[in-house]
């Protein structure tokens, strides 16, 4: 118990370290920009430290966000509870999940600590998913920052909308009938690092499962779990937004541009792209308008839907939390499903 709480101990020092180490660039990129000993630093990889910098001060607060809603559920939310309100019929259940997604304010950085204490406390497999999918575009903050994005072409906006809400109950469907027999796909790797972290916090509940913990403790409680998840989860989002502040700093935009030049090669490349540049579904529909006078509007679509999906830094956080044979499985459904329907709409009905 103790080597694995070292282990663990390492890598939340590790990455707080790196975060640390880039927020003092950051802060003091002015002296390091003049200094005679700084000078030989190329321009790029003050761009990389600007660009990671900008992604994790964008996700912590949704990170933040999501670790406390998954404490809530922890402390507040029982088994029962969950099992009462889902359909029992499991593909009947995929709607609701899909409504839920439209109702919480998460995107995809807060996502996936909902996500997996949801499964955790008893939530179908492939309603979870349908709800990680869902609820980073359905949302409606996202909405109304599409729509402001996008005002002068409000069919992008109800594109993303309805294919957000259709594809996630399609892609719910179809890892559910290839893990129908296989439903336990959560990593037993994080939950014992989980449990490692703060073993009282199990043990004080166990103790008051005889009677009801007052309010106090649960605020205690509720306050662990969320710094467990939150240091468990920075850790990869750290990781995933260096390479993706890599990928922006280094990616040729002008070879994506003469690449896409179709509706078919440009949506494909825009959902490279969304997968690479790992943006905050809030904010990721200014940055597509932005690429409205050189891509299509599929492929515009195609950018907004499949991001919030799957992007580098959630795919991190994926394998972490979720078995690879899953994650795999998840990531070539979510792109598939994602391409071929935004060609299709565009191609045969829009």
């Amino acid at each position: 118990m103790s080597t694995s709480k070292g282990k663990i101990f390492g890598k939340d020092l590790l990455g707080l370290g790196l975060l640390f180490l880039f927020l003092i660039l950051f802060l003091f990129s002015d002296q390091v920009s003049t200094s005679e000993r700084m000078e030989s630093i190329p321009n790029a990889w003050i761009n990389v430290n600007t660009i990671f910098l900008s992604i994790v001060i964008e996700a912590i607060p949704f990170i933040l966000l999501g670790v406390f809603v998954s404490a809530l559920i922890q402390i507040y939310v029982s088994e029962d509870t969950i099992q009462r309100f889902l359909p029992k019929n499991a593909y009947a259940a995929l709607f609701p999940a899909a409504l839920l997604g439209a109702i919480l304010p998460l995107c995809e950085c807060a996502i996936v600590p909902v996500v997996r204490r949801l499964i955790k406390k008893g939530m179908p497999l492939h309603t979870g998913i349908v709800f990680l999918v869902a609820a980073p575009i359905l949302n409606p903050v996202v909405f109304a920052s599409t729509y402001f994005a996008f005002r002068n072409n409000p069919t992008i906006l109800y594109s993303r909308m309805g294919l957000a809400f259709v594809l996630s109950i399609i892609i719910g469907a179809i890892l559910y009938s290839i893990f129908r027999k296989q439903p336990d796909q959560l990593r037993n790797k994080a939950n014992v690092s989980l449990a490692s972290h703060h073993v009282h916090i199990e043990e004080d509940q166990s103790q008051k499962r005889s009677g009801k913990p007052g309010f106090l403790a649960r605020v205690r409680d509720t306050v662990y779990h969320a710094s467990d998840e939150f240091f468990m989860m920075g850790k990869y989002l750290i990781l995933g937004a260096f390479i993706a502040a890599l990928f922006q700093t280094f990616l040729d935009r002008s070879l994506l541009e003469t690449i896409g030049t179709n509706t078919y090669t440009s949506t494909f490349v825009m959902m490279v792209f969304a997968y690479l540049l790992s943006l905050c579904s809030e904010a990721d529909a200014f940055v597509a308008a932005s690429f409205g006078s050189q891509f299509t509007d599929a492929s515009l679509t195609g950018f907004l839907v499949y991001g919030p999906m799957l992007d580098l830094k959630n795919t991190f956080m994926l394998f972490a939390f979720f078995k690879a044979r899953f994650v795999i499985a998840f990531m070539i459904t979510v792109t598939f499903i994602v391409y071929f329907s935004v060609i299709i709409l565009y191609g045969l009905i829009l």
